[in-house]
């Protein structure tokens, strides 16, 4: 008579490893779509709270080299990482939900997902992308500068103010999920 085959090669206990390691992966993304909505909400509050009043408080001119700037300068690795990551992470995490892989709280990650995706990165594309590209084509010290300055900031702001609160209600519905 043949030995046993050990558990492991048993095929219910190589089907329960799996799981066990899908459930873990998404875990470990819904905490990663969680701390990057959480940074975005960051970055978001302060533009929102500090830079943008900030930058009312200075000649228009000098308002809008500054934001030209930072619009240059936000394109970075690690900017990119935060916003572009969680969107991926946010665009696996409605796969698995819907496939109901991992045991995940159903409605809170869609609902995290759906936030993020609509109004981190749906809001920026749709809205403030347009308003700092056409930032980018002026001439700070023109004339035409100031008077679309005036309406930039408080336009811009605005449609920050959405990204900030659907980031913060996508960290809120992600911590949901985790627990």
């Amino acid at each position: 008579m043949p030995p046993l085959a050990p558990p492991y090669h048993d095929r219910s206990f190589q089907m329960l490893e799996d799981h066990t390691m899908l459930k873990t992966a998404l875990l470990v993304l819904l905490f990663a779509a969680a701390l990057g909505s959480g940074v975005m909400a960051g970055i978001f509050f302060a533009f929102s709270n500090s830079v943008m009043t900030a930058l009312t408080k200075i000649p228009a001119a000098q308002g809008v080299a500054a934001m030209q700037a930072i619009n240059l300068a936000v394109v970075n690795p690690l900017f990119m990482l935060a916003f572009l990551g969680t969107a991926i992470a946010s665009v696996v995490l409605i796969v698995a939900a819907l496939l109901g892989w991992g045991d995940l709280e159903t409605g809170w990650v869609i609902a995290g997902s759906v936030l993020y995706l609509g109004c981190g990165i749906g809001v920026t594309a749709a809205y403030n992308i347009p308003r700092n590209n056409a930032l980018a084509h002026l001439a700070s010290d023109a004339p035409a500068s100031t008077a679309y300055w005036t309406r930039y900031v408080p336009e811009w702001t605005a449609g920050n103010h959405v990204r900030t609160a659907g980031s913060v209600a996508a960290l809120a519905c992600f911590l949901l999920a985790l627990r």
